[in-house]
């Protein structure tokens, strides 16, 4: 076995914490990405269904997809 010294270990310690933390910071990078699309995606949906409403003039539709894109609106405050 290698015998490292007090000096070899204090840098591997810090290059295991640098890493470890790189690591939460990307992890935490995707996570928003990932929200950031579903948003995105439901969204869309959301406001093609109230367009579908709109053009079948299904008012009952329409204000509870309203509500519905409201919600999500308050909900990721966009």
């Amino acid at each position: 076995m290698k015998d490292n010294s007090y000096t070899e270990l204090m840098k591997s310690s810090a290059m295991n914490k640098k890493k470890l933390k790189e690591n939460y910071m990307l992890d935490l990078y995707i996570e928003m990405f990932l929200t950031e699309i579903l948003l995105k995606a439901e969204k869309e949906s959301l406001l093609a269904r109230i367009d579908k409403a709109i053009d079948e003039r299904n008012t009952e539709n329409f204000y509870q997809l309203s509500e519905q894109f409201r919600d999500l609106s308050k909900r990721f405050g966009t």
